[in-house]
């Protein structure tokens, strides 16, 4: 279970997963904006779906300082900077105490309920999470803020959660308007395309459901994948391989043998003549 829990008021946020994943993490990110608008800041522990951690040499705790640098963001932390949200971490998990609270109670409370509900599905759980465990949290455990200012801030036209709320990475036009992504290729249409184009840096968003999206600048590009044809090679791998060799029969087989024989035995010679041929084999000098 995933959960967001406000610092003022104890309101809980919470979804089951089958894994804490950044594409599952942003799911509920934008529950949450959507419901409420965003908040200064976000809260959360140091793992590496909110922090790039640095790579180091198992023996050491951290870089060297000449070798410290600022690393580039998650993309969570990517998002929240795109959506003008602070991420503070946390140092220890009794400074995030409000939602580690909210765990234990939910592995007490929420566990027994869901056990005499009969919850045996991902489904079940979420449909029971959403239905009785929330509203009963938000309704008996959460508290008055100290300032009645609501310190959530509208979503504005330039805040765009699916493009901000995806997975992003960067790709470089080649010089025939084409680019490569995980594997596969793809090509510009030529209606979008435009001088100056090539060697630009392209935005690459695959959104959480599922399309993609590929934009320079502030200009939304139409693209298609790039089928390209397979080599010649490949389709005449069949004709390439070695025939099998002829059976040869019985009945061949001994009439070689035959002929055989009698090609050794045509030139042969008397006993005495082969008697009188001198084998042996002398030094023609002493050592």
């Amino acid at each position: 279970m995933i959960s967001m829990i406000d610092d003022a008021t104890s309101e809980l946020l919470a979804h089951f997963v089958r894994g804490d994943s950044t594409e599952e993490n942003m799911r509920l990110l934008r529950t949450y904006l959507e419901h409420n608008g965003r908040p200064v800041a976000f809260y959360t522990d140091k793992a590496s779906l909110f922090r790039t951690a640095p790579k180091v040499r198992r023996d050491a705790k951290a870089l060297p300082s000449e070798e410290q640098k600022e690393l580039p963001p998650t993309q969570i932390g990517r998002a929240l900077q795109e959506l003008q949200i602070v991420w503070i971490p946390a140092h220890s998990p009794q400074a995030k105490g409000r939602v580690e609270r909210n765990f234990g109670t939910a592995q007490d409370r929420l566990v027994k309920g869901m056990r005499l509900a009969g919850i045996t599905t991902l489904e079940q759980a979420n449909r029971y999470l959403e239905q009785e465990y929330l509203p009963w949290w938000n309704q008996n455990l959460t508290v008055v803020p100290a300032s009645a200012a609501d310190a959530h801030r509208p979503l504005g036209p330039g805040h765009d959660l699916l493009s901000a709320l995806s997975h992003v990475v960067e790709r470089q036009v080649l010089p025939d308007y084409t680019f490569r992504n995980d594997g596969n290729k793809y090509r510009i249409l030529p209606r979008c395309i435009q001088p100056g184009m090539r060697g630009s840096k392209i935005r690459i968003e695959l959104r959480l459901d599922g399309s993609m999206a590929v934009r320079i600048g502030d200009k939304w590009l139409e693209v298609e994948e790039f089928q390209t044809p397979l080599p010649k090679t490949a389709s005449l791998a069949k004709s390439t391989k070695p025939s099998a060799k002829p059976k040869v029969t019985t009945a061949e087989r001994t009439k070689a043998w035959r002929d055989s024989s009698r090609k050794l035995f045509q030139n042969r010679q008397t006993v005495a003549a082969a008697a009188a041929i001198d084998r042996t084999r002398t030094r023609q000098r002493l050592d």
